[in-house]
């Protein structure tokens, strides 16, 4: 039997991926999956909710049943898919279309991806993180406020800690890892460390969950600046790739030394396979820092088993922790 011919079909997918963002933006800017779900699901239902002509409700329908983000019955009627129905809906605890589109800026850097490539500059420590104000931190953390709570809501229900006195999370951000931790676990304190235009915002976060006596954000440096003493957790999530090799190495050796002995460090990012041929998501996370210009990029699951194994942690395990986007990595200093 011959070969199939190889032909341009999956090419051109991915060429005109950002035909199907444009449709997927739109759909949100219209807050067409709310409107379906209150009941505006056939095509001129949806026309007059969101104010657009019957011809456009079509024009994108069609596209979101092509994306698969939406189905049509025989007689016309729309419904949104699971998760769309769960992320995508206004009034969902889990809704997520501010995270969707808070890269939406970026769209046109991508484009010229190859120019920021031939510029020769391959940029600073930290990227967009070096100018980040107060009103950008908290433009950050109303995107990802939600899906972070969801993220560690899921590490909660998989790691024990019970038995533990006190997490220091590093980078993180709105206090998600935390907050959580402190109203799973009565007795657990919990220290947020993250840059000085983060604080503030962390802070609003933990006194919303009324866990301000248990949780604190301070500003820290992690890389550079002392470690809280006293800690037999260190949680580390999702700002892995913002960071290159020696970076990382050297804060996992400075993490390890903080821990109290027999304390627990988890690392919490976007990591592709050992022979980095994907998972595309992590792989993508690592070439957009060519774009604020920081020096990071994607990290293996087997490098960063490897930095804890060079800081002396034991029992290193990773595990998928997100299909396709986050790993796990987690590691003990000995007792």
């Amino acid at each position: 039997m011959q070969k199939p011919r190889p032909d341009t079909t999956r090419l051109q997918r991915v060429a005109k991926a950002y035909w199907e963002t444009g449709a997927l933006f739109a759909a949100i800017d219209l807050e067409v999956f709310t409107l379906i779900d209150g009941g505006a699901d056939t095509v001129d239902k949806l026309a007059n909710a969101a104010g657009i002509s019957a011809l456009n409700a079509e024009r994108l329908l069609d596209a979101l049943a092509g994306m698969e983000m939406v189905t049509r019955s025989p007689d016309g009627q729309y419904a949104n898919v699971a998760d769309v129905d769960r992320f995508l809906v206004k009034g969902r605890r889990g809704y997520a279309g501010e995270w969707m589109c808070f890269m939406r800026e970026k769209w046109g850097d991508w484009n010229r991806m190859a120019e920021i490539m031939r510029s020769g500059d391959d940029g600073d420590r930290l990227g967009m993180y070096d100018d980040l104000t107060e009103e950008g931190a908290r433009k950050y953390h109303a995107a990802t406020y939600s899906i972070g709570m969801g993220a560690a809501r899921k590490f909660h229900r998989e790691v024990d800690l019970t038995g533990r006195k006190k997490i220091m999370d590093l980078g993180g951000g709105s206090g998600a890892y935390c907050i959580n931790a402190a109203l799973t676990y009565p007795e657990i304190e919990a220290v947020v460390l993250d840059l000085p235009p983060v604080v503030p915002v962390a802070r609003d976060y933990i006194a919303e969950n009324e866990v301000a006596d248990r949780v604190s954000a301070e500003a820290c440096d992690f890389t550079s600046d002392p470690l809280p003493r006293g800690c037999d957790v260190a949680i580390q999530a999702s700002n892995l790739p913002i960071y290159d090799r020696a970076v990382i190495g050297a804060l996992v050796q400075r993490i390890h030394d903080a821990l109290e002995p027999g304390g627990e460090y988890h690392l919490i990012g976007e990591m592709v396979n050992n022979d980095r041929m994907g998972p595309i998501a992590p792989a993508l996370w690592g070439l957009y820092e060519a774009i604020p210009r920081s020096q990071g990029h994607a990290h293996s699951i087997a490098e960063c088993e490897g930095y804890l194994r060079d800081a002396g942690f034991e029992r290193i395990t990773a595990v998928e922790f997100i299909p396709g986007t986050l790993t796990r990595v987690t590691g003990y200093k000995p007792g």
